[in-house]
């Protein structure tokens, strides 16, 4: 008999950034990308793992903003799923950006910045 192996895991971690949260239409948006892939699709939080493609599971995280997430994901098109995942809070889920999250985030420019600096 031969075995299969293993399926590759790929893991991310993420911070909050909206100023809602995950709330629902968060969790929604997660799903509803998360479910194109084949890979099996987990996220943490404290120590406490939920199905990523559960928008119920992901609803009782209770992740407020600022709160670190740990996206784990195992098959062939993880990678893809959390840079996918990934974009979707990088990007606020098109919401709001909590302002205390804006100073800890070094890819969000000062406004009085001058451009190409």
């Amino acid at each position: 008999m031969t075995s299969r192996p293993a399926p590759v895991e790929h893991r991310r971690t993420i911070r909050v950034v909206n100023a809602q949260g995950l709330h629902a239409r968060p969790c929604h948006a997660i799903v509803t990308r998360a479910l194109a892939f084949q890979c099996e699709f987990t996220i943490r939080k404290d120590g406490r793992s939920v199905n990523g493609k559960s928008i119920l599971e992901l609803m009782t995280l209770s992740a407020g903003p600022g709160t670190e997430l740990e996206l784990v994901a195992r098959g062939a098109d993880g990678a893809l799923l959390l840079e996918t995942v990934a974009a979707l809070f990088e990007g606020c889920f098109g919401e709001e950006r909590d302002p205390a999250q804006r100073a800890q985030d070094p890819r969000v420019r000062p406004l009085d910045t001058p451009r190409g600096e």
